[in-house]
């Protein structure tokens, strides 16, 4: 009996070696240059890589921006953009590029996540992330945790050093320590400007409730959707060089929420979802309408069941939280390189940057 592998193998060392043979006789009366040959990689790398961020969705208008302020939003976002870029470049995994985007977005001020996050209605600062790997659909997530400085890095703990998906609250900072994870005092997250805004946010509520007859009403009153809601919220999505996607989000929630509130930001398939057969998304906006409608989730699905491409999807999946009422967008890449960002809402702090290089850093609608 022949060896079967060997009789194939040396098939195919034949057949090459005549491809070969002809590229060489070819080249006799051509100007083909054989070694070209050489400079095939060994390695299969995707053609395409890229990757993109945002920094929140909401009421943008150019006319309320000073343009000092302006300035630092591109600037920050440009950082960001570069830091997870840079890794990719040189290899790194599309995990690796969105937890060091997202780290740089946490711990500036400007962002609803992290260094910035809002204040709760009980004047406290709650904070949720959560992350996924496209190649494996692995995911990790952390709600309600209030004293890690980095959350998106929590949540990648929870995928990576434990069995379960998401941890929340004290559960989550309990197993922090256990990793060794940086704690922070609930100090380090204020900003002044957002000390403000609870203030403002405080005190509109009592207004509200002063104005309520019912006493049943006054009692479970809050003010959810406040003037100060801009959906700061920040994420990333990335495809690699070798074709794997992840997507990362993180926040500080809804201003003034209520205690124990949680958003769409750490929960896999409404505020994150990465599948390498499709796409790698990250979403930013009203929570509760994206968990509804698991809306990260849907534009995966309406690409792999319904062969939309990942532009096509963001627009039918906005469009269903907009006909409830919502707000917000997304932001993502396909296992092809190529972007989405699409929102409902006058603004978005966004960038992204494909195989080419070229960096484009977006605010508002136009």
């Amino acid at each position: 009996m022949k060896n079967n592998k060997l009789e194939n193998g040396k098939n195919r060392r034949e057949f090459i070696g005549d491809i070969a043979k002809g590229f060489g006789a070819l080249a006799i009366g051509s100007t083909l240059n054989l070694n070209l040959l050489a400079n095939v990689p060994t390695n299969q790398t995707a053609e395409k890589f890229g990757f993109i961020i945002h920094g929140g969705a909401g009421t943008l208008e150019k006319s309320q921006m000073t343009p000092a302020l302006e300035r630092e939003y591109r600037a920050k976002l440009t950082e960001a953009l570069t830091a997870g870029y840079n890794v990719i470049v040189k290899n790194g995994a599309a995990l690796d590029a969105v937890e060091t985007a997202i780290h740089i977005l946490e711990d500036s001020p400007l962002f609803n996540a992290g260094k910035g996050a809002v204040f709760t209605a009980a004047g406290t600062n709650e904070l949720d992330a959560s992350i996924m790997d496209g190649s494996n659909l692995m995911a990790g997530a952390v709600g309600d945790v209030q004293h890690i400085k980095n959350p998106i890095s929590l949540a990648r703990l929870v995928m990576e050093k434990s069995p379960h998906v998401m941890l929340v609250g004290e559960g989550a900072e309990t197993f922090a320590k256990q990793n060794g994870v940086t704690f922070v005092p609930q100090s380090y997250f204020r900003t002044e400007q957002r000390w403000q805004e609870y203030l403002q946010d405080k005190a509109n509520d009592e207004k509200q409730k002063q104005k309520q007859s019912d006493k049943k009403a006054k009692a479970v009153s809050v003010n959810y959707v406040t003037i100060n809601d801009k959906h700061g919220t920040v994420g990333a999505a990335a495809l690699d060089k070798m074709g794997n996607l992840a997507a990362g989000t993180s926040t500080g929630g809804l201003s003034y929420k209520r205690f124990g509130r949680i958003g769409d930001s750490p929960i896999i398939g409404a505020g994150t979802y990465a599948n390498n057969d499709t796409c790698a998304i990250s979403a930013t906006g009203d929570g509760e309408y994206f968990i509804r409608l698991g809306v990260a989730r849907d534009i995966s699905a309406l690409m792999e069941y319904g062969g939309k491409s990942i532009e096509e999807a963001a627009q039918i999946a906005i469009g269903k939280v907009g006909k409830l009422g919502g707000t917000g967008g997304v932001v993502g890449i396909d296992k092809n390189g190529n972007f989405v960002e699409f929102f409902n809402t006058d603004g978005m702090y966004r960038g992204r940057v494909g195989t080419d290089g070229k960096m484009n850093i977006q605010i508002y609608k136009n």
